[in-house]
């Protein structure tokens, strides 16, 4: 009887399995995979626990935006090579695959240009390829998404928005300089897509290869620093021409602000960028400098010496001894001087005087050719009659 009745609630249980409807079942399917996907994000952040948030309460804090032009040399290790070769790839290649594969959230490109990391702004990766007419496959089996490596438009990618942020935390007693969020930024030909271009000339700068005034940017989405930084903390790159031993990874590129790149605007109560209040170049570039310099100051004010007394006392002591010198031979050279003076001034009279006594005795004869010539005054000599 047990047995007729373990048979009978096999049958019920697979019978029950059998009815559930197709849509539980892909929910539970793409519940495991998300769960699967966010075991590899952990184990990634645990292999590589390098991502830092910039602290919320800080004493001073300044959010800029810069672009980085991956054409100058300085930027130019985020760029190459420019498609996957020999197992390395650049940065936007990275930033690509891990979107393909959910492993990282973006978010879209507001026209406002700043970043809004909350789930109603979320990008589809789909969305993306559509937006930016990127040529992909759907595999229906696999439910996945596949593009080539000669689709993917990273030769396109020559700049990047970075958002920057320079704070003092005063819990640490330390000032740094993170990035916040980085955009990569197409470069194509001006056709149905209405976002213009943003260009600031600089004289300073050396650029290997301008934009044609038929090319625009567009920029495509907004991933935050600390979401990739586990990911890109073991893509190595290359940082100089002629050492090829000389490589460190990107995170540590980006950390410690070996880019370049000009500030185009700033997080500011109006919300606008540089070129709304400034209409010319050379004012863009004069806004640039004074905003640079405005945090450059800051950190090189915020350190005070620490107060030596013993220190103060023994510099004054030096000091005041030092000026007492200083005074002591200036008033002996004063009086050296002024005896000099007076020596040379007693010399100058005995010699007037000397020369003027010359001068009185000499007396003129005339000649018998009527001319006149100087003859010397001899001494008179007395001569008295001697009594012999």
């Amino acid at each position: 009887m047990k047995k007729f009745l373990f048979l009978a609630l096999a049958i019920a249980l697979t019978l029950t399995a059998a009815a559930q409807p197709k849509k539980s079942r892909v929910a539970e399917n793409n519940k495991a995979n998300t769960q699967k996907t966010a075991q590899k994000t952990d184990r990634a952040s645990i292999m590589y626990p390098t991502a830092v948030a910039v602290p919320e309460e800080v004493s001073w804090r300044r959010d800029v935006y810069r672009e980085l032009d991956l054409r100058l040399d300085e930027n130019a290790p985020l760029y190459y090579p420019e498609a996957p070769k020999d197992g390395q790839q650049n940065l936007f290649f990275t930033l690509f695959r891990l979107l393909n594969v959910g492993r990282i959230p973006a978010y879209n490109y507001k026209t406002d240009g700043t970043e809004h990391f909350d789930r109603a702004n979320r990008m589809h990766f789909k969305d993306m390829l559509d937006r930016y007419e990127i040529f992909y496959q759907v595999d229906s089996a696999k439910r996945a998404i596949n593009v080539s490596d000669a689709d993917v438009p990273g030769q396109e990618v020559l700049s990047y928005f970075v958002k920057e942020s320079s704070y003092y935390d005063q819990n640490t007693a330390t000032f740094h300089t993170r990035i916040v969020a980085l955009c990569p930024v197409l470069h194509r030909a001006a056709d149905e897509f209405t976002y213009e271009s943003m260009s600031y000339d600089d004289e300073e700068e050396d650029v290997a290869g301008e934009d044609t005034p038929s090319m625009q940017k567009y920029p495509m989405f907004w991933v935050k620093f600390e979401d990739i930084e586990p990911y890109i903390s073991k893509l190595m790159i290359m940082t100089s021409n002629k050492n090829q031993a000389a490589k460190m990874s990107v995170a540590d590129y980006l950390a410690t602000n070996k880019y370049k790149g000009k500030i185009y605007m700033t997080t500011n109560l109006q919300n606008k960028a540089i070129m709304d209040y400034c209409k010319t170049d050379s004012a863009v570039q004069k806004e640039q400098k004074r905003i640079e310099k405005e945090v450059t100051d800051f950190e090189q004010h915020i350190w005070t010496p620490p107060v030596d007394s013993a220190a103060i006392l023994k510099r004054d002591s030096i000091a005041k001894a030092q000026a007492d010198a200083k005074s002591k031979k200036k008033r002996t050279s004063r009086v050296a001087t002024k005896a000099e003076g007076e020596e040379g001034t007693e010399a100058a009279e005995e010699g007037e005087t000397k020369k003027f006594k010359s001068r009185s005795s000499a007396r003129r004869r005339t000649t018998d050719d009527g001319s006149e010539a100087t003859e010397e005054k001899k001494p008179r000599v007395s001569a008295r009659r001697q009594r012999h």
